[in-house]
């Protein structure tokens, strides 16, 4: 059933090939070329393209791999020159490179099921509405994107601690990193998970620790070893902080409050700006007319501050059958935190919250019904990435599809009601935005005038449900309330 499951998620992938494809489809284009056609010591130092190879060593590894298939469908894909080419060949090479790619998302999909699901329907379900994932579909496989691929070794990461094969989920993790560093956000559980109930349970503390460095060592070493030469440059690629605060689109955070808040404000003050606006949709540098302007040092210590809890308690916790569902919680909150205060954030990440969030979503009700939450705002949250009118009614029509779907699944294994209706109010709230952003603002012709105002609008409006689940989370964590799995139909409560 499971491998079922995965061909049916994969047939509709191959239904989006022919769709709209992001900037992002040119840059990973450009990386096979880089890859293929360049020396390995010119890879992070080759700048024909805008688009410049900007992902840690075993991304460009991968990339390299799969330039040595692309020659056979077409070799002027790998040419670096040849800027914005997309032949037929290209398009169903690098499409289908995403959709093989998930082969490592959906083992990762199984070993976590087969760690935690009580019963046959809770892993149907699990595996369903993970490899089913309409945030996954978005970027993926319409914007474009190899996100499924690298969430596959954080799946296979968390399974490990699941079975207690806490190197084994080092290794993972190290793997992850070094594909992508983006993940770095959620380093700090693994440390303080790994020292605490690896390295100092049950004594052999400094072997262990000798063995877990080794690990970590090692995989850096094959990674950056090859490049060592040129670590300077390849550190500069891996953090642009010039790029600013916010991405062009506002992920849904706390910055796009303050970025509002400071727009209201100088509105309201008749300031007008001297500077780039933060409005203007493009990744730039920008100061604030009235709020301080933030900088990197500064996020870093917001969301280094808003872990410190988490972690801490995650400390303080004692080894129980429980405790590999509360390092997904803690990691799941984590993520939660720097999405929130981290710097240049993109909207994509919301993923790093949902998806280890939806594994979690078979064993209890509370999970269940945050993950429903939040994935209704989390969802939403990434329309701007899909702007194309001919785009308007499939992602409506996922949404809507995979929400109901969704409940009536958490409904089979837990029973009931789930949202309160303090949340269901909020949510109706999209209905009006969604109007709003299509029928309203180019009604009364803003299109030319108030250009970012939909996008401000949402991603205002989804950072109030991000902050919001964020704060309930977090209580739901710290309450320690009961981790009781339910029996298909049924819903228990201590």
């Amino acid at each position: 059933m499971f491998w079922h499951l995965f061909l049916l998620a994969s047939a509709i992938k191959m239904m989006f090939i022919p769709a709209y494809r992001s900037t992002d489809f040119e840059v990973h284009r450009n990386w096979l070329a880089i890859t293929h056609s360049r020396p390995l010591g010119k890879w992070y130092h080759e700048a024909t393209s805008e688009w410049t190879l900007d992902y840690p060593p075993f991304f460009a590894y991968f990339e390299w791999a799969l330039s040595q298939v692309a020659k056979y469908f077409d070799p002027a894909m790998l040419r670096v020159s040849n800027l914005n080419y997309s032949s037929m060949s290209t398009v169903m090479f690098q499409r289908f490179s995403v959709i093989v790619a998930d082969i490592v998302f959906a083992v990762g999909v199984k070993r976590c099921m087969n760690a935690l699901a009580k019963t046959k329907a809770q892993h149907i379900i699990g595996s369903a509405l993970l490899l089913t994932n309409i945030g996954l579909l978005m970027v993926d496989h319409i914007h474009f994107q190899y996100n499924g691929f690298l969430f596959g070794f954080l799946l296979l990461s968390i399974s490990c601690v699941l079975t207690e094969s806490y190197l084994a989920s080092a290794l993972f993790f190290a793997i992850l990193l070094n594909l992508k560093h983006i993940f770095i956000y959620v380093a700090p559980v693994y440390v303080v998970f790994l020292l605490r109930f690896y390295c100092f349970r049950n004594g052999g503390a400094v072997l262990k620790l000798i063995k877990l460095g080794a690990v970590v060592a090692g995989i850096c070493l094959l990674s950056f070893g090859p490049f060592y030469d040129h670590i300077p440059q390849v550190l500069s690629r891996l953090f642009p902080f010039k790029r600013g605060l916010t991405h062009a689109y506002w992920a849904p955070n706390f910055w796009a409050l303050y970025n509002f808040a400071d727009k209201a404000l100088s509105i309201s003050l008749g300031i007008k700006s001297t500077t780039a606006s933060n409005t203007g949709g493009l990744v730039q540098t920008f100061t604030h007319n009235v709020l301080p302007s933030v900088s990197p040092l500064v996020t870093l210590a917001l969301s280094a501050a808003a872990m410190i809890p988490t972690l801490y308690k995650l400390w303080t916790l004692k080894h129980s059958p429980n405790l590999g569902l509360n390092f997904i919680r803690a990691v799941t909150i984590c993520a939660c935190s720097s999405f929130i205060f981290g710097w240049h954030v993109h909207e994509k990440a919301i993923l790093m919250i949902l998806i280890p969030l939806t594994v979690l979503s078979i064993t209890n009700r509370n999970d269940a019904r945050l993950t429903l939450f939040l994935g209704i705002v989390g969802h939403y949250s990434l329309f701007p990435l899909l702007f194309k009118p001919e785009l308007i009614l499939i992602k409506y029509t996922m949404h809507v599809v995979y929400t109901g779907i969704s409940v009536l699944l958490y409904r089979n294994i837990h029973g009931g009601q789930f949202l309160t209706i303090p949340e269901r109010l909020y949510l109706y709230g999209f209905v009006f935005i969604s109007l709003f952003e299509n029928i309203i603002h180019p009604w009364l012709n803003l299109d030319r005038t108030l250009p970012f105002i939909p996008l401000m609008a949402t991603s205002v409006y989804c950072a109030l449900g991000v902050h919001y689940f964020w704060l309930v989370y977090q209580k739901h964590f710290f309450a320690q309330t009961p981790f009781l799995v339910s029996k298909v139909g049924h819903s228990k409560k201590k």
